[in-house]
């Protein structure tokens, strides 16, 4: 695997094996700021539920609209960095903003009262006020930070491809222990904690700004000792334009694609206004078609006008086109990707947290010396201890860490025997990678009803396969479009990919709204006497006043549905994921030969 590295020339040797200093000053503010990213993410949807006393489809809607904007506000900071305030001014910005997110976070869950049945106005004003400078914040320091590390070496240097990887490390090690640290902290059972979650998380993040802030001078600076971020000269369009180059970037995944929002030619100048419109007519036709989901509208509207607006410009060739199509056609299976993938965050942590068996006695050894030694640091031995349902998101940052470098040998012993399977077959095995997750953890919650807990390696394994999963996708996809993008088209094609993730991430939203009522359902439906499994199964006929006493209690008296079919289980909800990525990942089979001819991809023996 060559982490976000595609350039398009040779590297060039480079004397020296050592890396910058300022790779690693860079290395620790990605990784605390990832560590409150993570820390965060482990206890929000959480947090909406217990908290803040959200239901499920709720709880999942807010948290797909949360994603799907930190994917897209990237586009306006990597914009304003490079016409206005340059990288450092955006990371201090964007760090600041994080960590007044957090702290706002901290305020609206200081505001919880035991028992409470109703929640005050300003405990959710602090909380979306939090989760707006989270996203806005994300997009001024994302972009930036990741194109930063590039540019701490000369043009074409060997050591960027291993600079990116050390990068990654970073990003993972964030991952991996914030979970840990503030789901120990936040996510006790007791709903007043989860203040502490996010104080650490935006204590965290103070901590990346700060090491940022004090070491940036000295060491962030390039190859001849300039320093690297500075406030950009205020260049035309044309030479902008003219200077524009791809920027490999990096965020949470191995290798997830951000990327720098260039200008765009002059030859669109003209045609702004006509696409404006078009934009709105199709926002305001999918607002319609999705309930008034201005949200949702705002990310798949862009999703079609994008490409519209880059297959528009007259200077293309039909060569040029034909390798776009490939671009646009992956991005839309992307999108099934992440729309699954993303369920990490909303609803298979209702599953960790509802019906996974956490009882440390149940865990092997390791595990249990892992989770009670970092339990212990903060409470008193606790013999009848629970595992957090937030120490699962961990699962995947420590799946990556591990096997990353085993797949990164895997391609490349296959490349030297000429049996690499190309980029979109790679992406397609990826999607049916996705479905056997899914379809291991549908085997374990067959017929297991709503009371019952199931093992918790069911979930592991999932997560698992998922990581393999990842690795097969994430990096592959952000080279190819660096490959396939015309350069003066290179940025804004890698903001098609951009805009497949933020709407894969909404659609992850969407989807976990789906999740059936379960434990957590049926109690607060039994406080008030009223036997909603009874009702979902049509056993017992709800009167006006119950239906009513359940709309009360933002409960609904009638199973979940997708495109018609049912949803009474979780064996049915995990298998829409099954056949939703296994659909994708046949489609993607059947089509790869005529996809690799289009790319034109390069390869000294016939691809597989």
């Amino acid at each position: 695997m060559q982490p976000a590295s595609a350039l398009r020339e040779q590297p060039l040797k480079s004397e020296s094996t050592s890396h910058p200093r300022g790779l690693y000053v860079l290395f620790a503010t990605e990784m605390w700021e990832r560590f409150s990213y993570y820390g965060m993410r482990a206890l929000l949807s959480l947090y909406m539920l217990k908290a803040l006393l959200m239901n499920k489809e709720m709880s999942s809607l807010i948290y797909g609209n949360y994603t799907s904007l930190v994917y897209l506000t990237p586009l306006l900071g990597g914009y304003m960095a490079d016409r206005y305030w340059g990288n450092r001014r955006s990371i201090l910005v964007g760090g600041l903003l994080m960590a007044v997110g957090q702290f706002s976070l901290f305020a609206s869950a200081s505001m919880y009262s035991a028992g409470q049945t109703a929640v005050p106005q300003a405990q959710l004003l602090f909380f979306f006020l939090g989760l707006g400078c989270l996203i806005f914040g994300n997009g001024f320091f994302k972009p930036n930070i990741s194109s930063m590390v590039g540019s701490l070496y000369p043009k074409g240097d060997s050591r960027v491809d291993a600079a990116y990887t050390i990068f990654y490390m970073g990003i993972n090690l964030g991952a991996f222990f914030s979970p840990l640290v503030c789901g120990t902290l936040g996510d006790t059972g007791n709903p007043a904690d989860f203040k502490w979650g996010f104080l650490a998380a935006g204590i965290g993040m103070l901590i990346g700004s700060l090491t940022f802030e004090l070491l940036k001078n000295k060491y962030v600076v390039t190859a001849e000792g300039a320093p690297l971020g500075a406030r950009p000269e205020r260049n035309t369009p044309e030479q902008l334009v003219a200077n524009n180059e791809v920027v490999p970037v990096q965020t949470d995944a191995p290798v997830r694609a951000e990327t720098i929002a260039q200008p765009v030619p002059k030859s669109y100048a003209n045609k702004v206004p006509m696409l404006l419109g078009l934009f709105m007519i199709v926002y305001a036709a999918i607002a319609w078609l999705m309930n008034h989901d201005w949200i949702g509208a705002l990310v798949f509207s862009a999703m079609i006008v994008a490409p519209i607006t880059i297959l528009t410009d007259t200077s293309l060739t039909s060569r040029e086109k034909q390798k776009i199509y490939v671009i646009f056609i992956l991005s839309f299976f992307v999108i099934f990707f992440w729309g699954t993938f993303e369920q990490a965050g909303a609803s298979l942590t209702f599953f960790a947290d509802e019906q996974t068996e956490r009882q440390v006695g149940n865990f092997p050894g390791w595990l249990t010396s892992i989770v009670t030694t970092v339990h212990d640091w903060f409470y008193k031995p606790n013999p009848n201890l629970a595992m957090p349902a937030s120490y699962f998101q961990s699962a995947n940052a420590l799946f990556i860490i591990v096997f990353a470098p085993i797949f990164a040998v895997l391609w490349t012993w296959m490349g030297k025997r000429g049996i690499e399977p190309s980029s979109p077959l790679k992406m397609s095995f990826s999607l049916m990678l996705m479905a056997l997750g899914y379809l291991i953890i549908a085997f374990g919650v067959k017929g297991v009803d709503a009371s019952t807990k199931v093992s918790m390696f069911w979930l592991l394994t999932m997560y698992l396969m998922h990581t393999f999963a990842e690795l097969c996708l994430s990096p592959i996809g952000l080279a190819l479009v660096n490959k396939l993008a015309p350069a003066r088209f290179a940025s804004l094609l890698m903001a098609v990919w951009f805009l497949a993730t933020a709407a894969g991430n909404k659609l992850a939203g969407v989807l976990s709204g789906l999740y059936p009522p379960g434990p957590g359902e049926f109690a607060k439906a039994a406080k008030e006497g009223i036997n909603l499994p009874a009702i979902l199964n049509g056993t017992t006929q709800a009167t006006a006043d119950v239906t009513a006493k359940l709309a009360s209690l933002e409960l609904t008296s009638n199973w979940p549905s997708f495109l018609g079919f049912q949803i009474t289980s979780l064996y049915d909800f995990f298998m829409i994921f099954v056949g939703m990525s296994a659909v994708a990942s046949v489609i993607l089979f059947v089509i790869y030969k005529r996809l690799f001819t289009m790319m034109e991809e390069p390869a000294t023996a016939p691809a597989v």
